[in-house]
């Protein structure tokens, strides 16, 4: 299994087999970079969670 490889759902979308889970992960930069760093490997579904309390907010400007 790669991470390029996806599931199709019944409703035809597709979706990643393999995911970047961002649990535990420490809030601010930590979790930015992370995420940063797991799409330039690739990574295409990133699993979040408000609950996780480390979302990256992004500014409007």
């Amino acid at each position: 299994m790669t991470i390029q490889e996806v599931y199709t759902l019944s409703n035809g979308y597709k979706i990643p087999t393999i995911g970047f889970g961002t649990w535990q992960t420490p809030d601010g930069e930590v979790a930015k970079e992370a995420v940063f760093q797991a799409i330039q490997a690739g990574y295409r579904h990133i699993d979040t969670a408000s609950a996780y309390k480390n979302e990256i907010r992004r500014r409007r400007d």
